[in-house]
């Protein structure tokens, strides 16, 4: 039995802006699931880099071939190996290493440039695959597809081939950057060193910081291609499409077509949107401050710096530690914000502290401080129903991102109390991840109060929603069928 538009409508409300992962009803899914893929196997080549850099063993491997090499296998590999790793600056400072230690430090590195070249492959082969092998099979006649336009041929969506070249362009300069990085503490002019020989910790950065943005941007568009038919098919909301067409005879029905996350926009009070644009807004600062926070803790490593100033919330019994955070010998004087201990240390702690409130006050504001919108009911015998100013997506999303922030710089106090052990580094590294997924998660929930949705939507559809609520819809019954098939996705 068809279900009446008022119906529908309550369940998308209910629902909020679902992610589509069925192939029934997103033929975009397929990219989206491996494009998520890809991220999460980036995720444990951050979390493989920091191991390799925490045991040290980021300088073994002295050469670099783009397409990689197996590693030593005899005894007598392995001796040259090691005899070539000798040759270089770090040797003297480990010179009691024996030759089953440098395997270890070894193998790390070679583990962790193959995961980097095993993400490249299958990037580049699902890139290959999904742009000239796999067609979406949109043959069913069911109400599902009802929704979706008739001519759609490839399972990446309009725009995003040029997505897809910008993050293999990424991944490729990633390695580069890499081996950059790696020289830094390979080079002759480090011999002598008084201090541990590292590589540059502004190259570190610069190393960490590709990786992140990469997996950033590989989530982003992922969850872009599982929501795709949400944001962009007129047709997956065609009885407020037909509404919209009746009330603005001037545009035609082509134009006044709305996809489901336009007319969510378009729905929301005054006070409700603006309540959500904060919160976006919100949402974005804690994600900057993520990524700052995360850059800050690549200087902290290559300075060496959290095996000092291991008590908290004091420095040297200070909140701020002037006198140390200053090395007259730095010329120019900007580098001690790079460079030196109590400097570096003390910018992590505050940026790491600023991301912990941010992240908690917009979850706070958002959850806490929530407008609706009150949309009439369908029939004088049901109750009115509210249109939120926050999806459930976006409220599971700021519950986890207030969560995981707070858990975080927990994390990171037990780290630096604890003298920065391996276990406590490395699981403080992947909480700087999680905590950026929530943000990108919640961000992108909040897409329908971006700046470029607000704008394309206008105003004027309260009254095109009113009256398919009030049932003078013209809609068919196929695609109510499709709409609540759509709203019935819980993610």
């Amino acid at each position: 039995m068809t279900p009446p538009p008022a119906t529908a409508l309550s369940s998308i409300y209910t629902k909020g802006l679902p992610i589509l992962t069925p192939t029934t009803l997103n033929p975009h899914a397929p990219l989206g699931k491996w494009l998520l893929s890809t991220s999460s196997l980036v995720f444990a080549m951050v979390h493989i880099g920091g191991v390799t850099r925490l045991t040290k063993s980021g300088l073994s491997m002295t050469d670099w071939k783009p397409l990689g090499s197996k590693p030593p296998i005899t005894q007598a590999e392995w001796e040259v190996e090691f005899e070539r790793y000798k040759q270089h600056p770090e040797w003297e400072q480990r010179q009691s290493m024996d030759l089953e230690e440098f395997k270890y430090i070894y193998y790390w590195e070679w583990g962790h440039r193959m995961m980097g070249r095993f993400v490249g492959v299958v990037f580049g082969g699902g890139w290959a695959y999904f742009t000239w092998m796999h067609r979406p099979k949109l043959s069913s006649p069911s109400a599902a597809m009802s929704i979706l336009p008739k001519n759609i041929t490839s399972a990446i969506p309009p725009g995003y081939q040029s997505r897809l070249a910008l993050l293999f362009a990424m991944g490729g300069t990633q390695g580069l950057v890499g081996w950059w990085m790696v020289k830094s503490g390979l080079g002759d002019d480090r011999r002598g060193d008084r201090n541990e020989i590292r590589v540059s910790p502004y190259r570190l950065a610069a190393h960490l910081g590709m990786a992140v943005g990469t997996y950033s941007v590989l989530l982003w568009t992922g969850l872009g291609a599982l929501s795709y038919p949400v944001d962009c098919y007129p047709a997956a909301n065609s009885n407020f499409s037909t509404a919209a067409a009746a009330s603005s005879p001037k545009t035609g029905t082509e134009k006044s077509a709305l996809s489901m996350l336009r007319q969510y926009t378009k729905n929301l009070s005054p006070t409700a949107l603006k309540h959500a644009q904060i919160t976006r807004l919100g949402v974005l600062s804690t994600v900057g401050l993520t990524g700052l926070t995360i850059l800050s803790g690549a200087f902290v490593a290559g300075n060496d710096a959290g095996n000092a100033y291991n008590t908290y919330p004091l420095m040297n019994n200070q909140l701020i530690p002037w006198d140390d955070m200053v090395d007259p010998e730095k010329v120019p004087k900007w580098r001690n914000i790079f460079e030196t201990t109590a400097t570096v240390q003390w910018n992590h702690r505050v940026l790491g502290t600023c991301t912990a409130l941010s992240a908690l006050g917009v979850a706070g504001y958002g959850l806490l401080r929530n407008p609706a919108t009150t949309r009439a009911s369908s029939s004088a015998t049901t109750k009115t129903t509210l249109l939120s100013s926050t999806t459930p997506q976006v409220r599971r999303g700021l519950m986890t991102l207030g969560t995981a922030a707070t858990a975080q710089m927990s994390l990171g106090i037990a780290t630096l109390l604890n003298y920065v052990p391996i276990s406590l580094a490395a699981s403080h590294q992947l909480g700087s991840l999680v905590v950026l997924t929530c943000g990108v998660y919640t961000a992108h929930s909040l897409r329908y109060a971006g700046r470029s949705v607000v704008s394309k939507v206008g105003s004027g559809g309260r009254a095109s929603a009113q009256r398919l609520v009030n049932g003078s819809d013209g809609g068919g019954g196929a695609r109510s069928i499709a709409v609540s098939k759509v709203a019935n996705v819980k993610i």
